[in-house]
């Protein structure tokens, strides 16, 4: 399954890089969905479940920036200098954000709670 979701998410990013807009958009439901079911493969591991969390968001926000490149409102501002590309932040930043949690407090307790002796 993990070889498929590769398939599919280049072929979003090929249909991106290429403007062939029916193809990346077409990509976007099958490379997420795949995304989701290994992370509720994996949800019962801390680390898989938080890498694979922020792959959902990444493919997330990758898939947005797409669309607004597409629908051409990527250079239209929202608010400020803020455009419609730059709101493809607010799912890499909770990526992110998913990521500093796990490696700033779940694994050090992780790593904590291995070294404590039954």
């Amino acid at each position: 399954m993990e070889n498929l979701h590769i398939l599919f998410w280049l072929l979003k990013d090929i249909g991106w890089c290429m403007l062939w807009k029916p193809l990346g958009i077409s990509m976007i439901f099958p490379t997420l969905a795949i995304a989701l079911i290994i992370t509720w493969r994996t949800r019962h591991i801390a680390a898989e479940l938080a890498h694979n969390l922020a792959i959902v968001f990444w493919i997330s926000a990758n898939s947005y920036w797409m669309i607004s490149e597409f629908l051409e409102f990527d250079t239209a501002r929202i608010w400020g200098n803020v455009t419609g590309k730059h709101l493809a932040l607010l799912p890499f930043l909770t990526g992110l954000l998913i990521l500093l949690y796990y490696y700033l407090v779940q694994r050090p307790r992780e790593s904590q709670a291995e070294q404590i002796p039954a």
